[in-house]
This record gives C-alpha cells, structure tokens and sequence, in this order.
C-alpha cells in the first residue's frame, strides 16, 4: 500500500506539473487557449503575466509534494494535498466551471484520504 500512496502522490505532482506548463509556455497556444476555454488570442495575450504567475504556484504545489516524499514528511505532503484540493474548490467556484474541481481536486482528494485511510507513513 505504501508503493500505492506514493504514486498517487507522484501523479498529482505531475498533473500540477503539467498545469504550470500549460499555464507559463502554452497559455497563448491554441492547446492552451482549448485547456482553459479562453475568449481568443487576444485575451490570452493579455493575461498571460497573470497566467505565468498562477502556473509557478502550481509548479510550487507540485515540488512541494515530490518534497514531501524526499524528506518522508506525512504532514507537508497533507498541507500540500490541502492546498491543493482548496485550490480546486475556490477555481472552480469562481469560474463556475465544476470540471476544474474535478481535475484539480478530485485526484488531491483521492490521494489525501489515502494517505488518511491506510494512516500513511513514509
């Protein structure tokens, strides 16, 4: 169960990897204009410093989570599934676009309750 829990971990560090790439090299791409369902090129242009920004956050998140794992921490690896999962919840809240909890959150949860399920430790 150990290995199962570390690879759930590993793959939400991932898929936030994969967002700090979208959002700091695509974000004015179509694959990026078409990931987040912006107006046009034009919009995109003009908040890709905003979008940059967000997309270090999530590069942030997700080194936090490999961190967690290279120090065997159980509580940072929880405030940064938490972090995450909040991340989800309010991006979705304020967009109103529930898909964005379910690709952001969902997977956080899932490894969260985990980690609180199988009591987790490194």
């Amino acid at each position: 169960m150990k290995y199962l829990v570390i690879i759930l971990i590993i793959l939400v560090a991932i898929e936030h990897f994969y967002f700090m790439y979208l959002e700091m090299f695509l974000w004015t791409k179509p694959k990026g204009i078409k990931a987040f369902g912006l107006k046009s090129k034009d919009f995109a242009e003009e908040t890709k410093v905003l979008a940059a920004n967000q997309g270090l956050y999530n590069g942030f998140l997700a080194v936090g989570l490999i961190f967690s794992i290279l120090i065997k921490s159980k509580i940072v690896c929880i405030f940064f599934l938490s972090c995450i999962v909040i991340a989800g919840i309010y991006g979705a809240f304020s967009t109103q676009k529930i898909k964005l909890f379910y690709i952001q959150s969902v997977p956080a949860i899932i490894t969260l309750l985990s980690i609180i399920f199988y009591n987790f430790i490194f």
